[in-house]
């Protein structure tokens, strides 16, 4: 790691070498696309951004937890750099190169259960969820698929409509895909249910207003993401995934965001022992190069015809050693265990400053992925708090995200390489900015 893991500012957040970039990027890159942070990387590894001023921040973001096995790992550089001098693509579909194999055998291995699996490989998450329904529709020749509140899967047509939160992601951009149904989910902070209580609430709305028999599959994030790092009451998720194995349904895990180490699990199921019947990969798989799969058992991952699954660049050869890499990495350094070192840090740090600031009306999460969920006065969403928050950790040199419905979650992702003496400046950080309002 050539990058020194320590935080260093040595202009105004963003500096003036950010600045004028990003007056060419308001010149040439398209208006839709948002930026947290307007700061230029240059350089990055362990839990460090380098910027084109100098600055070094401290990253709780991991490029949205995609870098989980930090910046330019080794393993990831080495096997990309191998693989760009032999050759960068030739389409799986048209004639195969081994690394798509290896990538999908090391799938089948790591992913739960231990039955038989197929995998295909492609190039974004919701690419990975669209593919998803289309096997689950081929298997169970139904059409109805059923997601749930605060979920997130995409920008796609078919994945917007599976998102809840209009606001950026599907304001203007309908009509959608219809046969998507959306039911309550377990959100404990607001809604007090045991797993179970909110479990037979979600199966009494998807049997009351869409039928088991019309639905092809459930989906849904062991831990919401962009939804705001709400995590389910124990024991909801095994009852939606027994409810879909006593109908038929086929149950969809949304591991984008939550696979490859991040809640200290190697996936996010395993917390309660779910096996799904299809998991859907990306962000962390192959160490920021673009990649995504769908994982799952066989007769039903067989169950489209030939061809009738594939893509141009999915299985890229150069993303298909970086994943290799990656996959070596998290379990060479156990990073599963990294991740709940991070949250004993983090957790205690954040309930101890919860409980100094009624601002902060709840601190939830697994592993390395914790968050914050900001009110007012009255225990209602406060996003513009969560915004002002953010904004001031911009200004001390920490990168931050947003999510939730309502825009008033701070989530914390942190590499899971990140030195534990940078995580707790981070926590200083954070509680300095919340001490000073």
């Amino acid at each position: 790691m050539t990058v020194t893991q320590q935080r260093k500012l040595v202009t105004e957040i963003p500096g003036p070498r950010s600045v004028e970039l990003l007056g060419r990027v308001r010149r040439s890159v398209a208006r839709g696309v948002g930026i947290t942070l307007p700061v230029f990387v240059t350089e990055a590894g362990g839990g460090i951004l380098v910027d084109a001023d100098g600055n070094q921040l401290i990253d709780l973001g991991s490029g949205i937890a995609v870098v989980n096995v930090g910046n330019a790992a080794p393993a990831v550089v080495q096997a990309v750099q191998e693989q760009v001098a032999r050759f960068t693509h030739t389409c799986f579909m048209v004639t195969p190169y081994q690394g798509y194999l290896e990538v999908c055998e090391a799938l089948n291995r790591i992913t739960p259960g231990d039955h038989e699996k197929r995998s295909v490989l492609l190039n974004s998450g919701a690419e990975a969820v669209e593919n998803a329904v289309k096997i689950a529709r081929a298997h169970t020749k139904r059409d109805a698929v059923v997601v749930f509140d605060h979920g997130y899967h995409g920008r796609t047509n078919l994945t917007m409509a599976m998102t809840a939160k209009n606001m950026p992601y599907k304001d203007g951009f309908g009509p959608f895909a219809p046969e998507v149904y959306r039911v309550p989910t377990s959100y404990p902070y607001r809604d007090g249910l045991t797993g179970p209580a909110a479990a037979a609430r979600s199966v009494a709305s998807i049997e009351k207003y869409v039928g088991a028999s019309n639905v092809a599959c459930v989906v849904i994030e062991p831990i919401h993401g962009e939804g705001g790092f709400v995590v389910p009451a124990e024991g909801f998720l095994p009852a939606v995934a027994e409810w879909c194995r006593d109908n038929g349904v086929v149950f969809v895990a949304d591991e984008i965001q939550t696979g490859f180490g991040r809640t200290g699990d190697l996936f996010a199921c395993t917390h309660e022992g779910v096996v799904p019947d299809l998991i859907t990969l990306a962000k962390g798989i192959a160490g920021g190069l673009p990649l995504a799969a769908v994982t799952g058992r066989a007769e039903i991952m067989d169950a489209p015809h030939v061809s009738g699954l594939g893509g141009t660049y999915g299985g890229n050869p150069v993303a298909c050693a970086a994943a290799l890499g990656a996959i070596a990495t998290i379990e060479t350094e156990d990073l599963p265990a990294r991740a709940r070192d991070i949250g004993d840090i983090m957790l205690p740090a954040l309930r101890e400053l919860a409980a100094r600031h009624p601002v902060i009306g709840d601190v939830r999460g697994r592993g390395a992925m914790i968050a914050i969920e900001l009110v007012d006065e009255s225990g209602a969403p406060d996003a513009v708090a969560t915004s002002a928050i953010a904004k001031a950790c911009h200004a001390e040199g920490m990168v931050v995200l947003t999510a939730g419905t309502d825009g008033n979650v701070l989530r914390f992702l942190p590499p899971l390489v990140m030195p534990p003496d940078l995580l707790r400046e981070a926590m200083g950080l954070l509680a300095k900015v919340i001490d000073a309002r």
